[in-house]
């Protein structure tokens, strides 16, 4: 790579660089953006007060809460339902930390409060060019924005809280091109998950995957941030999309969005933040997606994806093998018909409201099936007041759904938001892995499209086919 030709990930990097790296040390990184939760912070904070270590930059975290928050409407004259002991202390706890180091608070009687990785780009916080972590894995959905957004762990929380920077050593280079245009009935999901299909989930590890191509540029900043949401399940340090026309008209006039001058100089310099035309990567990977079919795994990880219409292949090896052994499944039968018990539509990966959109698309004048319980989960305050005002909330009410209150809910299981052993979940969530939705669960991960559509037919089916039937009313 010439001397001026630089990749994204270079230019981020280079900024940010408070010391370099050496054979001998990693660099240290700094951190423009740290985003806070209930169930990774306590640790840290823990450990500054036993040190009597004060914050480097409180102005520069922003805490929510969303793991351990219930989905359970409130109760009458406020209040939550059935927070459990153990929530209940985490929400304590980081609310009387953020109190005591001055941090941004979304708590749970906010109009902002919801899932961190919807927050964060709806209050405009998640901003091109910047070094953002998080003590989540899915901390790479903030890479749509053209930032370097990485999850961390408890030790290295309590670093950025005392230091606002890292040790690390920078990851290596990939562009994944996706070419061609997807066909109908597919979203955001389905190319993430063809990408999967591809690579497999160890196919980016130890790399920052850049994703680019026509297929991509056409995305929505929702569409965008889902496939750098699942970056990681490809093994990646992080994902991320160079910002264009469409990030700034999404991040102008946010409230944590630069205005006026400051809103000049910040898109002068945001347009800057891309891959110059010459510059090379570590390793180049090329998706067709051109007429790509909804795609559904069918495994216990998520490379393990086939599109829809396709039957379900030969196990390749003993871990394959287990896998559809736990989810009872055989090879060469369609994936097509499997029956569903239960649908989850939510998550920091499907549950903004073009997700809720497409969704409601499905379940307009239909019922969900009588055998299958079905979740709808925003991923923020903002977005459920919007999803009412459109009238999709009556949309899901009618056809059967339970509409809740925003949190990461059945993506991992908590506060009662989870699948009984044995029993079939289709989710827009991130992870199948064995146990992840409940113990004993076996999970499908599909779109918002195609699980709306399996909860409509009880089983899983083809959403082009609904989609087709709507049209033809």
């Amino acid at each position: 790579m010439s001397a001026a030709a630089k990749t994204l990930l270079d230019k981020i990097w280079e900024q940010h660089i408070v010391s370099p790296e050496t054979a001998a040390e990693p660099a240290i990184l700094y951190v423009d953006l740290h985003l806070i939760h209930e169930v990774t912070s306590p640790q840290a904070f823990a450990e500054l007060e036993s040190r009597g270590i004060s914050l480097r930059h409180p102005e520069r975290c922003l805490a929510t809460m969303d793991h351990s928050t219930p989905t359970l409407a409130q109760l009458p004259g406020g209040g939550w339902a059935e927070i459990d002991g153990s929530a209940a202390k985490q929400l304590k706890t980081l609310e009387e930390n953020c109190r005591q180091h001055g941090i941004q608070l979304l708590g749970l009687d906010s109009p902002d409060r919801g899932i961190v990785h919807v927050v964060g780009p709806e209050l405009g916080a998640t901003q091109p060019g910047m070094t953002i972590v998080c003590g989540d894995s899915h901390t790479s959905t903030h890479g749509a924005f053209g930032a370097l957004a990485f999850g961390i762990g408890s030790t290295e929380i309590s670093h950025v809280l005392a230091c606002q920077a890292l040790l690390q050593r920078k990851p290596r280079s990939m562009a994944v091109t996706l070419s061609g245009r997807p066909g109908p009935g597919t979203s955001a999901k389905d190319l993430v998950l063809a990408i999967l299909a591809r690579i497999g989930v160890d196919g980016g590890t130890g790399h920052v995957l850049e994703f680019r191509g026509e297929a991509l540029a056409s995305l929505s900043m929702a569409g965008r941030m889902t496939v750098c949401n699942m970056a990681i399940e490809a093994g990646a340090r992080a994902g991320m999309i160079a910002a264009d026309a469409t990030t700034y008209a999404y991040l102008e006039g946010r409230p944590k969005s630069p205005v006026g001058k400051a809103w000049e100089a910040a898109l002068e310099g945001w347009s800057k933040m891309h891959s110059d035309p010459a510059a090379s990567f570590d390793r180049e990977v090329h998706v067709d997606v051109n007429n790509l079919a909804p795609m559904v795994t069918y495994g216990t990880n998520p490379g393990m994806v086939i599109p829809i219409d396709e039957r379900i292949p030969q196990p390749e090896d003993e871990s394959a093998a287990k896998a559809l052994e736990y989810m009872n499944l055989r090879a060469d039968d369609q994936i097509l018909g499997k029956p569903i018990d239960l649908a989850f539509i939510g998550s920091c990966t499907n549950s903004r409201i073009e997700d809720l959109r497409e969704a409601a698309s499905i379940m307009q004048g239909r019922q969900i099936s009588s055998r299958v319980r079905t979740l709808i989960v925003p991923g923020s305050e903002s977005v459920k007041r919007q999803a009412e005002s459109e009238g999709l909330d009556k949309v899901f009410l009618a056809a059967g759904a339970e509409w809740r209150e925003p949190g990461c809910s059945m993506c991992i299981a908590m506060n009662g938001d989870r699948a009984e052993p044995g029993q079939y979940v289709m989710s827009t969530s991130n992870r199948n892995f064995i146990g992840r939705q409940g113990k004993g669960s076996r999970t499908y991960l599909a779109s918002p499209l195609t699980t709306a559509s399996a909860a409509i037919c009880g089983e899983i089916r083809d959403p082009r086919e609904l989609l087709r039937e709507e049209m033809s009313r």
